[in-house]
């Protein structure tokens, strides 16, 4: 059987590599070796034009919304915080349209900790623009338990409390519509949240697995794509 293509959304930054320093599309290397270690192929989706989105998703088996820059608060109507990032807003156009084109067509979705976010806002919920203890530093994931939802997806997957790494200083505030939670942390923060309704396979966690080595998140995604890809 083929290996599911998984698109995974990725950064426009400027880079340094060799002797050349230029705007480069990344993504941190954890990503595609996540979807390679958990049976699918990876392919990389930059910043685009929102409307190519729906053509993009329509080549894909499942998408990955990969962690990042806060999503700019305008997006679910409030005004910056004084802790709340700089705007991306090319990258919120591109990946708000990626997820709205993977819902409306049925296509697998994973969110992963801005992903996450982006999906909660895409559905109309709102953020939580800081909170402390979910970062172990600057540039430093750090671990905490979280505890799954009984009934759902994700407690279906992963039954346990389990540690993850975790690095981020925002979370999910009023849930967007039809979505639920599925793991919390100690301090109720909503660590992973799912979309019953949804006629394919939608799934957000606030942590990285790509840190990480556990794959079953990743596993049920890649699992998912390949069912439905036929």
């Amino acid at each position: 059987m083929a290996r599911p293509l998984i698109g995974v959304s990725t950064y426009r930054e400027p880079a340094r590599w060799g002797v050349w320093e230029l705007e480069a599309a990344l993504l941190p290397a954890g990503y595609p070796r996540l979807v390679q270690a958990a049976g699918g192929l990876a392919a990389m989706l930059p910043p685009d034009d929102p409307a190519h989105a729906a053509a993009a998703v329509a080549r894909l088996d499942g998408l990955v919304v990969a962690g990042g820059p806060d999503v700019e608060p305008v997006r679910y109507g409030a005004e910056p915080g004084p802790r709340t990032g700089p705007p991306a807003r090319d990258r919120d156009m591109w990946e708000l349209a990626l997820i709205e084109a993977a819902l409306a067509a049925g296509v697998p979705l994973l969110g992963i900790c801005r992903g996450m976010q982006l999906l909660n806002v895409a559905l109309g919920g709102t953020l939580v623009q800081h909170l402390d203890g979910h970062a172990e530093a600057v540039g430093v994931f750090g671990g905490h338990p979280v505890e799954p939802v009984p009934g759902t997806v994700y407690a279906r997957l992963v039954p346990e409390t389990a540690v993850v790494p975790t690095y981020h200083h925002q979370a999910v505030d009023r849930l967007g519509s039809g979505l639920v939670p599925s793991a919390h942390a100690a301090d109720g923060t909503v660590e992973a949240l799912e979309l019953p309704s949804a006629d394919g396979w939608v799934l957000g966690v606030q942590w990285h697995p790509e840190m990480g080595e556990d794959v079953r998140v990743m596993r049920a995604l890649v699992e998912a794509a390949a069912a439905s890809a036929g």
